[in-house]
């Protein structure tokens, strides 16, 4: 007696990964989290009828109300106002320097782990000197000779973190390039770029996924000690870590000016963080989740 035997068909890795993130509440929750961060400081001038840099003597000092939700700073300026708008800073340090870096990083990466020889050599040579320097003290090294701005903050949080996708980059790509599929190409004919391009940068998109949520907030965090240390943001520019710094004289007369920012800064990082997390197992083929 014949059966008809309907296969089910597999579903494809991309499918599997999301299936598997959705299912990860916590991971859910920061990127519903990272979202509403990133849909207020866009819509910030729709969200508040003041301008972050605006002051009004006469209010002082104000304790949260309805008029202020997070109330005024020493100038009177609106707290909230500044905290979302000191968010398009923040994301758009963060977007900038982990998109330059992720870039650099990965192009290094791929090359020294294909080509090696004496690339793969200076570019470890190179990254072992960088990673020599603790993160944050060589972002300050690099911002004390670049100068203070928004730009060269990108700048130093870009090289700071170049190195590190490199690293990553070249450890997976030099798994990867031993592999069969990647030795059948070679038999073939297939061009260096092609292999490259095709076979290897594909394999190490998880990890690198990943590794753009960390990076992402190591780089909110830099960009708020840096500003904090007077190394960032320029004032009256609005930054969660100027803020801060502001914030931390007048605590006796205005306690939520710091703690505002503060959480600001908590919260975007645990969302990255959290998400970052769900990404890492959502995206492990040997993940039972």
């Amino acid at each position: 007696m014949g059966t008809d035997v309907a296969l089910r068909p597999e579903r494809s890795l991309t499918a599997l990964a999301f299936s598997r993130l959705v299912k990860n509440r916590l991971a859910v929750v920061g990127l519903t989290v990272l979202c509403l961060v990133i849909i207020a400081s866009a819509m910030a001038p729709l969200l508040t009828p003041y301008a972050p840099t605006s002051m009004d003597t006469s209010s002082r000092f104000q304790p949260p109300s309805r008029e202020h939700l997070m109330g005024t700073d020493q100038f009177g300026r609106d707290i909230f106002t500044r905290i979302i708008y000191a968010g398009r800073v923040s994301l758009t340090v963060g977007i900038v320097s982990v998109g330059v870096a992720g870039t650099l990083g990965t192009i290094i990466g791929l090359t020294s782990a294909y080509y090696g020889g004496w690339w793969d050599l200076v570019v470890s040579r190179l990254m072992d000197v960088l990673f020599a320097f603790p993160p944050v003290l060589l972002a300050i090294a690099i911002m004390a000779a670049l100068g203070q701005n928004t730009t060269n903050v990108m700048i130093a949080i870009g090289i700071v973190n170049t190195p590190i996708f490199a690293r990553l980059i070249r450890a997976t790509g030099m798994g990867i390039s031993g592999r069969l599929f990647v030795e059948a190409a070679h038999a073939l004919g297939a061009s260096s770029r092609r292999i490259i391009l095709k076979h290897i940068f594909p394999n190490c998109l998880p990890p690198l996924i990943v590794q753009i949520t960390v990076a992402f907030a190591w780089a909110v965090i830099a960009e708020a000690a840096l500003s904090f240390l007077g190394l960032g943001t320029r004032p009256p520019t609005p930054s969660w870590g100027l803020i801060l710094d502001e914030g931390r004289n007048v605590m006796e007369y205005a306690p939520w000016q710091p703690v505002a920012a503060g959480v600001a800064v908590m919260v975007t990082v645990f969302s990255l963080n959290v998400l970052g997390d769900g990404l890492r197992d959502a995206l492990d083929p040997e993940s039972t989740r």
